[in-house]
């Protein structure tokens, strides 16, 4: 699932809103483990353009 997300917000990544409904869908499904590993991809790969919705959406999942 964790590939799949990647694959999904990668694919959605020209649109913000796209972006954040499927980042958010994504956090729901994955493991805790699954998740930080997410939110470290997401940082990687669109932290530059989408920080503010990532730190959002991983507000209150990763500790």
């Amino acid at each position: 699932m964790f590939e799949y997300s990647k694959e999904i917000l990668t694919k959605v990544s020209f649109d913000k809103s796209l972006f954040s409904k499927e980042l958010r869908k994504a956090i729901k499904w994955l493991k805790a483990d699954e998740r930080k590993m997410l939110m470290i991809w997401c940082l990687a790969t669109f932290g530059n353009k989408y920080s503010d919705i990532i730190s959002q959406a991983f507000r209150h999942v990763v500790k």
